[in-house]
């Protein structure tokens, strides 16, 4: 059981949180138009992170959909607050979403700083494995949330060894590989761990938040702490490292070359090789 199935809710506890969950997939449903829509304006060999995006968009969405629905269906109102019915809520819907999302999260990070070769695939084997140790070993600690006994603390501290390398590898992958890009994007580049050191930061918190705050306004704290979370690290990281591709293609001339491309398609020539194309 998780922590929310042992509190009831008045009438704003309640809301807030349905709320939060419908802001949720919205923001990951928006996240989808926008990578769907841009993903064109970078070079063919970025494209890769959008088609990533678009896929953690989608597992997202559902994901935030599901679990709100589950909300709407295990609180049900007994005339003074929503109290719980005759399902369980359980935040176990995240870790399976997570499982999905956190590798292809790090693997878009290795395509728009370009790396390539062995080193591409070795991120890929660590990014993919440690990634999914991280969320694995958290989702059995939630399990024991509730008395908190040995195995919510081990679990959790297991997990947060992985969510340390994952970072560290993180900040190799990011101010090691930014002097490899125009200038003008490094900054960019070094502010995508930031964002990542910060946000995945709330995900322990979350965790943390039965054993810091618990009662009804803990579970609203943790929902929203959770959501804020997805949104950032997912919608935000994705338009961050998107608009990193954008401005790399630019300056390697790409968006020059595709206006003469549609000068030459407008003019009725139905192939053209644009300069610089990759």
């Amino acid at each position: 059981m998780n922590a929310e199935n042992q509190f009831s809710y008045n009438f704003f506890q309640y809301s807030i949180v349905d709320h939060v969950f419908t802001f949720g997939y919205a923001a990951m449903a928006a996240g989808l138009v926008y990578f769907l829509v841009t993903s064109r304006n970078a070079l063919p060999r970025y494209r890769l992170a959008s088609s990533l995006s678009a896929v953690v968009m989608v597992s997202a969405f559902l994901e935030l959909l599901v679990i709100s629905l589950q909300w709407q269906r295990t609180f049900v109102w007994d005339g003074s607050a929503y109290v719980v019915g005759d399902q369980l809520f359980s935040n176990g819907f995240r870790y399976m979403n997570w499982s999905i999302d956190v590798p292809a999260l790090l693997v878009q990070l290795l395509v728009v700083v370009g790396v390539t070769g062995v080193a591409f695939r070795r991120g890929v084997v660590i990014f993919v494995a440690a990634g999914l140790a991280m969320v694995y070993t958290g989702y059995v600690g939630q399990f024991y949330e509730v008395d908190r006994p040995a195995p919510f603390w081990v679990w959790g501290a297991v997990s947060t060894v992985f969510f340390a390398v994952i970072l560290l590898v993180v900040f190799r992958t990011t101010y090691g590989n930014a002097s490899r890009l125009p200038e003008e994007v490094r900054p960019l580049v070094k502010a995508v761990f930031w964002l990542l050191a910060v946000t995945w930061m709330l995900y322990p918190g979350a965790y943390l938040m039965p054993a810091i705050w618990d009662s009804a306004d803990g579970v609203v704290a943790r929902q929203i702490t959770y959501t804020i979370a997805d949104v950032t690290s997912k919608v935000v990281y994705g338009v961050l490292l998107g608009i990193i591709a954008q401005r790399v293609s630019r300056l390697e001339g790409y968006g020059e070359a595709r206006a003469q491309q549609a000068t030459a398609l407008r003019g009725g020539v139905t192939e053209v090789d644009p300069p610089g194309r990759v």
